[in-house]
C-alpha cells in the first residue's frame, strides 16, 4: 500500500496467507467504501480480508480458504459493508456475508470466465449486480451480461454483447444510467454502450469533425550553421545517384566498377574548384547575357576578376 503524496517507501506491506506453501500471487484485490478493510484474491482461489486499525499488521483478519476452486478475477464490496462479491476462472459468481465467512450465500454457476481481468459491477442503487461471460469453443452462445437481484439472490435478465467475443469488464455509470461493456480476446476488442432514450444518442447524433486547412501543421526543417559544434549540422557528402544522375548509383551497377577501375569514371565534384568552374562561363556570359546584365550593359564598367591569389600570399 502506498501514500499518493509520496512514493518514496511503501506505507504498509500486506503478505497473504497461503493455504499451501509455495508463491501463489495475488490476483485482484479491492477497497471497500468507507476504507476500513482490504479484500485480496489468491491464486488458488482464497479471500483474504484486512481490516485497517492502529497497530494492524501484514497477516490477514479473515481469511477464506479454497473460496474458489480456481483463480479469482474481481471482488467488489457492497457500499454498505455488508456483501462481498468474488469472480473466478471456475465459472461462479459467490455471494458472501461480510459478518460470516465461512460459508457462502449463494453462488451461481455456468458463468464461463477465460480472462483475468473479468469483474462484478452494482447498479447505482446496489439493488442488482452484473457480470460478464466468456465465449467456449463448443458453445453457440457470445458473450452474455448477466443481471442478478441482490435480495432474492436470482437471475434476472441475460443481454447479449456479442456473438463472437468474450465480455472481459463492465460498469454501471451512477448518473448517466448507462452500462459499459468491454469485449474481446487476443487480436481485438470494443466497447459496447447500453443507454435508455437520452444517454450515449447525445454523442453518436454529433457529426465527426471535418478537418479544416487550419489544423495543419508544418514540420519544419531548420538548419543553424553557426551554432555550436556540438548542434551544429554537419554538410551532407552524398549525393543521389552518380554523376548527377538519379537511379545511377555508383556501387549497384556492375558495369561502373571496371569503367571506375580504368579511370573512365572520375570524382570531379570533390577536387574541383567552385571559383574555377564559374568562371568557366565568363565568357559566355559577356558574349550573351541575360536577366539583370543587359539593363547596365550600357553605364555599369566593364568587371575586371582577379585570376588567383596564390602568387600574393606567396
Amino acid at each position: 500500500m502506498w501514500d499518493v503524496n509520496g512514493f518514496r517507501s511503501q506505507k504498509q506491506v500486506m503478505k497473504p496467507k497461503h493455504a499451501r506453501p509455495g508463491r501463489i500471487p495475488v490476483t485482484t484485490c479491492a477497497w471497500d467504501h468507507e476504507g476500513k478493510s482490504i479484500a485480496g484474491g489468491i491464486g488458488d482461489g482464497s479471500i483474504l480480508i484486512w481490516n485497517l486499525k492502529p497497530g494492524w499488521g501484514s497477516r490477514p483478519d479473515v481469511h477464506v480458504e479454497k473460496a474458489h476452486s480456481d483463480e479469482i478475477t474481481g471482488l467488489k464490496f457492497s457500499s454498505d459493508g455488508r456483501i462481498l462479491l468474488s469472480r473466478s476462472f471456475d465459472g461462479l459468481l459467490t455471494v458472501w456475508d461480510l459478518r460470516k465467512m465461512k460459508d457462502s450465500l449463494h453462488a451461481f454457476d455456468d458463468l464461463p470466465n477465460h480472462n483475468a481481468q473479468t469483474n462484478i459491477a452494482f447498479s447505482p442503487d446496489e439493488k442488482l449486480f452484473l457480470t460478464g461471460t466468456s465465449v467456449e469453443r463448443e458453445s453457440t452462445t457470445g458473450g452474455l451480461l448477466r443481471f442478478y437481484d441482490r435480495e432474492k439472490l436470482e437471475l434476472v435478465s441475460r443481454i447479449g454483447i456479442s456473438p463472437t467475443f468474450s465480455v472481459v469488464q463492465c460498469a454501471w455509470h451512477p448518473k448517466l444510467n448507462q452500462i459499459f461493456s468491454t469485449s474481446g480476446d487476443k487480436s481485438q476488442g470494443g466497447t459496447h454502450i447500453l443507454y435508455d432514450e437520452t444517454g450515449a444518442l447525445v454523442c453518436v447524433a454529433r457529426a465527426p469533425r471535418k478537418k479544416s486547412v487550419d489544423n495543419f501543421e508544418a514540420q519544419p526543417v531548420i538548419h543553424n550553421p553557426h551554432a555550436l559544434p556540438l548542434f551544429r549540422d554537419q554538410p551532407s557528402r552524398k549525393r543521389p545517384g552518380y554523376g548527377g544522375r538519379v537511379g545511377a548509383s555508383k556501387g549497384s551497377l556492375l558495369t561502373q566498377y571496371p569503367l571506375k577501375q580504368g579511370g573512365m569514371i572520375k570524382e570531379t565534384w570533390m577536387e574541383e574548384d567552385p571559383r574555377e568552374a564559374i568562371l568557366k562561363y565568363a565568357d559566355v556570359a559577356a558574349k550573351d547575357p541575360k536577366y539583370i546584365a543587359p539593363a547596365y550593359s550600357q553605364t555599369q564598367p566593364e568587371p575586371v576578376f582577379a585570376k588567383s591569389d596564390s602568387k600574393e600570399e606567396k
